[in-house]
C-alpha cells in the first residue's frame, strides 16, 4: 500500500475519535441500509400479488441471500487483510489479496448458479414450501440467480475499499443499485408499456441486472484505486481457504440458523411464513444499522492493529461498542414505536395475529443485536476467525436444537422461533464481549501480533 500523510501516530481517530467513528461509519449505514431498504420495497410491491406470492418471496430471498451471505467470508477476509497492509503500507500485499479473492469469488459463483439452477426447487422445498409456494420460490431463485457474479464480486469490492477507509465509494455504488433495483422492480413486476407483467420473477429480474450494473463500475473503481495483479498462485489459494475456513464455517453455521428458522416458520402456516418474511426484513434492516460501527471498528483495529499499536486498536474497540450499544437502544424503541405503520403497511390483514407477538420480542432484541455486532467487527479486524467461529458454533448448536423443540401446530408457535432467535443472538455477544473484556484466552487484544 502506497504510503499517505495518515500515519498511527497522527491518524484522525486519536485526536476525534466519535467524529472519526461517525465519519466512517455514517456512509457505511446508508450503504448497509440501502439494501433492505429495497427488500422492504419489494416486500410492499409483491403483498399486493397476495399471501402465496409474499411467501414465496420470503423463500427465495431467505434462500440466496443466506447463499450470499456464506460466501461474505471473501469480503470480511479480504477487509481486514487490506486494513492490515494499509496499517504497514504494503500495497503490493493489498493488490495480491484483493485479486485472488475476485478470482476465488467468480469461480465460486459460476458454481452456484449452476448447482442452483437445477437445485432450487429442492432448496426451496427444504425451506418448508410445497405448492403455489413452492413454484413461485423456485422460479425467483432461477431468474435471481443470473446476479450472482456480480453480488460476489460486490462483495470483495467493498471490503476492499473499506479496508483503505474509502467508506463513500461503496456508498455510491450501493446506491446506484438498489435505485436502479426500485425503478425496475415497478416495471418487471406490474408491467408497463410493451414489458409485461412478470410477478414475481419480475423482482428477480430487476435484482439480477442491477448487481450487474454495480458490479462493473465496481471493477473499474478496483483498477483504478488498487489494480489488479495475475501473479497469484495455488498456494496463495490455499492460504486465503484457510484463512477463510473459520468465517466459512462462522457464516454457514449463521445460514443455516437462519434457514431453520424460516423454514419452521414457513411449516407453521402461510401466514407464520409472510409474517415472519416482515419481521425479517425489518430486522435484517436494524442488524445493517448495527453493522455500519461494526464495519468501521473492523477498518480502524485492522489498521492500528496491522501497524502495532494495539493500544490504539483497544480504544477504537471500545469507543465503537458504547454507539453501538447506544443505538441497539434507540432502535429498540423506534421498532415499538412504529408497530402500527408496520402493520399497515406490509403485514396482510390474515397474517396480523401471529405477527404482534414475534415483532416486540425481535423488537427488544436490538441491544443484544448490537453487542453481537460490534464484537464480530472488532474481532475481525484482529484476524480472531477461530473464536468467532467457536461461538458461532456454541450459539446455532443451542439455537438450532432449540427451534427443533418448537411444536409447529401451537397457537405460540411462531413467537417460540423469535424467543430462540434472541436466545441465538444472545450467546454470540456475550462470548464475543467476554474476548474483549476481560480478554477470555488467547485474546489478540491482550496481546501482539503473532507473526504470519
Amino acid at each position: 500500500m502506497e504510503k499517505s500523510k495518515t500515519t498511527p501516530e497522527n491518524h484522525p481517530f486519536l485526536s476525534r475519535p466519535n467524529r472519526t467513528i461517525i465519519g466512517l461509519s455514517f456512509p457505511v449505514l446508508l450503504a448497509l441500509i440501502a439494501e433492505p431498504v429495497t427488500g422492504l420495497i419489494d416486500t410492499g410491491f409483491v403483498a399486493q400479488l397476495g399471501t402465496v406470492s409474499l411467501a414465496a418471496l420470503g423463500v427465495g430471498t431467505g434462500a440466496l441471500s443466506s447463499v450470499f451471505w456464506v460466501f461474505g467470508f471473501l469480503g470480511i477476509g479480504t477487509q481486514t487483510e487490506v486494513a492490515q497492509t494499509y496499517g504497514q503500507g504494503n500495497r503490493e500485499a493489498a493488490i495480491k489479496a484483493v485479486s485472488l479473492a475476485m478470482i476465488m469469488g467468480v469461480m465460486i459463483s459460476f458454481g452456484l448458479v449452476v448447482l442452483l439452477l437445477f437445485g432450487a426447487p429442492t432448496f426451496a422445498g427444504l425451506l418448508g414450501a410445497d405448492g403455489a409456494v413452492l413454484d413461485e420460490a423456485t422460479l425467483y431463485i432461477r431468474v435471481r440467480l443470473l446476479g450472482a457474479p456480480a453480488v460476489i464480486i460486490t462483495i470483495v469490492g467493498f471490503g476492499a475499499l473499506r479496508g483503505i477507509q474509502d467508506m463513500q465509494t461503496p456508498l455510491w455504488i450501493a446506491l446506484i443499485i438498489n435505485i436502479t433495483n426500485i425503478v425496475l422492480d415497478y416495471l418487471f413486476i406490474f408491467g408497463w408499456a410493451f414489458i409485461p407483467a412478470m410477478d414475481v420473477g419480475g423482482a428477480a429480474l430487476a435484482s439480477a441486472v442491477a448487481q450487474w450494473i454495480g458490479a462493473g463500475w465496481m471493477l473499474w473503481v478496483i483498477q483504478r484505486r488498487l489494480g489488479f495483479t495475475r501473479d497469484v498462485n495455488l498456494s496463495d489459494g490455499i492460504n486465503l481457504i484457510k484463512i477463510g475456513r473459520d468465517l466459512f464455517i462462522r457464516s454457514g453455521l449463521l445460514t443455516l440458523f437462519l434457514l431453520i428458522a424460516t423454514r419452521v416458520a414457513t411449516q407453521i402456516g402461510d401466514e407464520a411464513g409472510a409474517a415472519h418474511q416482515v419481521i425479517r426484513q425489518v430486522w435484517f434492516f436494524t442488524a445493517l444499522v448495527l453493522e455500519a460501527f461494526a464495519t468501521t471498528a473492523q477498518s480502524l483495529v485492522g489498521y492500528f492493529y496491522g501497524s502495532d499499536r494495539f493500544d490504539y486498536a483497544r480504544r477504537v474497540a471500545w469507543i465503537t461498542t458504547i454507539w453501538s450499544l447506544g443505538t441497539g437502544i434507540v432502535l429498540t424503541i423506534g421498532m415499538l414505536l412504529t408497530t402500527d405503520l408496520v402493520i399497515s403497511t406490509f403485514v396482510p390483514a390474515d397474517a396480523v395475529g401471529v405477527f404482534l407477538g414475534a415483532w416486540i420480542i425481535a423488537s427488544i432484541s436490538q441491544p443484544l443485536n448490537s453487542i453481537a455486532f460490534i464484537t464480530d467487527g472488532i474481532h475481525w479486524g484482529t484476524s480472531d476467525y477461530g473464536f468467532l467461529r467457536n461461538g458461532m458454533i456454541m450459539a446455532s448448536v443451542t439455537g438450532l436444537i432449540g427451534l427443533q423443540f418448537i411444536p409447529i401446530d401451537h397457537p405460540d408457535a411462531f413467537t417460540w422461533v423469535w424467543w430462540v432467535t434472541v436466545l441465538w443472538i444472545g450467546i454470540r455477544g456475550v462470548w464475543g464481549f467476554l474476548r474483549m473484556y476481560p480478554g477470555i484466552g488467547d485474546s489478540p487484544l491482550r496481546h501482539q501480533r503473532p507473526e504470519k
